[in-house]
């Protein structure tokens, strides 16, 4: 038996595993669909995120009866990560009146994204997506928070600067981007090509094919550059041949870092030893030890109704799904502040996106406190006020090892806005008076 029968074979027993989904919409309930891709080449990521979202929404049915007694219909789709089939999916679970949609797929949202307005459907692509589509002037129905490609490419530079000593000591220095050749992939590409000019480093672009599993031409022009610092936007199957490559040509694992989705125990593990070191950005800490995970184990595992193995709550994908539902549930209870307790249409969950303001306070009754920093929405801006991280994996787990680093707001903001009025050019859009909306 091969190791390709072995991995299709584990992926089966994973969905055949999976949770059971929702599908009957009640009185009283809100629908969220879960598109998921539980196989495919990135089943190793899309599982803990898909586990994630079922555990949370879970928790807040059983644990609170829902938000604020409104309880959340969810039903999985799988779109093994592809486009076209995450359009079919969302396509046939519209009808249910769905108050938003996390795609989790880049390519995936910019399908989605000219539909939002007709369908006032809430599109959340949470720390990924279209960039230009945090101006919420151009584009209401999209929310990126808290962070996008551009402004985690600007962390990332700062914090090698940091490393370096200084910004001016960037100059002349050598930055490769390895980067998944997709919308995906290239979205860091223009705030890395900007910043390369202005701050004089030698940038770069190395572009993989999906799903990833070649790349040894890719390194080799790595070790030929030699460069001082290693950028990757991976995704799947790619991340893991990329950590293999990095170590098997020598580079020191230390100057690799990997965007938010190129950081996870399913990149590193494989690699072995060999992964020691290596590091990622983030906007979250990994772990399980928040007291919402206590909350997951007392009332979601405990009843027998986890959606994961026990022992893979905390990983890195994982918590970030648990607080993309938390988002998302949070903005649908502000939202009947304003419009009562019942289920929410999607322009009133809209409002609530769009004014979410998720307190240190809050976080810490929500258990999550330590585990991200405060997040506020303003109609001008959806990305918010997110802050990035780096963490290191030390051959067993991830662990934060900087401060929160201020994305360069000054350089990406501009560019943001003036790329969304491009964008919303080709869908003829038309700017809306945030102040008028106050």
């Amino acid at each position: 038996m091969n190791a390709r029968t072995l991995l299709t074979m584990a992926l089966a027993a994973a969905v055949a595993a999976g949770p059971a989904v929702t599908t009957a919409l009640a009185a009283g309930e809100m629908f969220v669909p879960l598109l998921v891709y539980r196989t495919g080449p990135y089943a190793p990521n899309g599982i803990p995120l898909a586990n994630g979202f079922n555990d949370y929404f879970n928790l807040i049915n059983d644990r609170d009866g829902g938000v604020n007694g409104v309880r959340i219909a969810f039903e999985e789709c799988e779109t093994q990560y592809d486009t076209k089939q995450g359009v079919e999916c969302y396509e046939r679970l519209k009808g249910r009146s769905p108050v938003l949609v996390n795609p989790f797929s880049t390519g995936i949202t910019y399908q989605l994204i000219p539909k939002a307005p007709g369908d006032k459907i809430v599109v959340h692509s949470s720390g990924y997506g279209m960039t230009a589509s945090a101006d919420g002037r151009w584009f209401p129905w999209v929310f990126n928070f808290p962070m996008t490609y551009w402004s985690q490419a600007s962390a990332f530079v700062k914090y090698v600067a940091q490393q370096e000593g200084g910004t001016d000591k960037l100059k002349g220095k050598k930055i490769v981007h390895v980067y998944h050749n997709s919308p995906y992939g290239k979205e860091a590409n223009p705030t890395l090509e900007t910043l390369a000019r202005d701050l004089g480093f030698e940038l770069t672009l190395l572009a993989v094919d999906h799903p990833g599993q070649e790349q040894k031409a890719t390194w080799l022009q790595v070790r030929r550059l030699n460069p001082a610092w290693i950028y990757v936007s991976g995704w799947g199957v790619m991340n893991q041949v990329a950590v293999k490559e990095a170590a098997a040509i020598g580079f020191p694992m230390d100057h690799v870092v990997g965007n938010w989705w190129t950081g996870t125990e399913a990149d590193v593990v494989p690699a072995g030893e060999g992964a020691k070191g290596y590091k990622s950005m983030t906007f979250h800490a990994p772990g399980h030890g928040f007291k919402v995970h206590q909350d997951i184990f007392k009332h979601v595992y405990d009843k027998g109704k986890g959606a994961a193995k026990r022992e893979d709550v905390g990983e890195v994908l994982y918590n970030r799904s648990i607080i993309n539902a938390m988002l998302d549930t949070e903005a649908m209870r502000l939202a009947m502040t304003r419009f009562g307790n019942k289920p929410l249409t999607g322009e009133q969950l809209r409002w609530g996106m769009e004014n979410l303001n998720v307190t240190e306070k809050r976080l810490e009754e929500l258990g999550m406190k330590g585990m991200l920093r405060p997040l506020r929405m303003t109609c001008e801006n959806h990305e918010g006020n997110g802050t990035a991280a780096v963490q290191q994996w030390d051959g067993k787990k991830w662990t934060i090892i900087s401060d929160w680093i201020e994305p360069m707001r000054d350089v990406v903001r501009p560019k943001l806005e003036a790329a969304a009025v491009e964008e919303a050019k080709k869908l003829g859009y038309v700017m809306r008076d945030c102040a008028k909306e106050k």
